[in-house]
């Protein structure tokens, strides 16, 4: 049995959660999402609830059971407040900004990072070494962070590159004379 699949999930006020068919729709102030269920479970929408149900007794249903639920909690909290990931920039002469829907980056290479940003996430620079993704859909979120943390990922010796906020770096001793 699912435990985090059991749970149903609370449709806050603002927030439209449609069922047609196969695809399942949540829409908010921020914007709209949807998903298409999987062929093993099923969705029922009641009382302000979202309920997901197995269609069977399967390791896969089982699995998908539990994701599926996963998936419209994160739809449904999405077009309501957002999902934000906040990245760091460590390093002498190491700088963002924002110019359009361009993310310039200056990370220490001979030249500068165009990074263009997605029409579905929104991303500022607080400071020069301070960066901020935003969007509806928390994979893509999490997705874009990633791709501009991998230009350089921070290095454990000065710990110089790009790192999410709360990120832990396990830093290393230099050598010895």
């Amino acid at each position: 049995m699912s435990r985090i699949g059991k749970q149903p999930v609370a449709i806050p006020e603002g927030v439209e959660v449609r069922l047609e068919g196969n695809t399942l729709s949540a829409k908010g102030r921020l914007g709209a999402q949807s998903l298409a269920l999987a062929n093993e479970v099923s969705a029922s929408i009641e009382d302000g609830l979202v309920r997901i149900a197995p269609k069977g007794e399967g390791k896969r249903v089982r699995a998908m059971w539990g994701t599926t639920r996963a998936l419209v909690a994160n739809m449904v909290s999405g077009v309501s407040h957002g999902f934000t990931v906040n990245l760091d920039i460590n390093g002498v002469g190491f700088r963002a900004a924002v110019q359009g829907k361009i993310l310039n980056l200056q990370l220490g290479y001979s030249h500068d990072i165009a990074f263009p940003i997605p029409e579905d996430i929104r991303i500022t620079c607080e400071r020069p070494t301070a960066i901020t993704v935003f969007g509806v859909d928390r994979q893509r979120v999490g997705q874009v962070a990633a791709e501009i943390r991998a230009y350089r990922p921070p290095e454990p010796y000065k710990g110089k590159g790009v790192k999410y906020r709360d990120e832990i770096l396990r830093r290393k001793e230099g050598k010895k004379k």
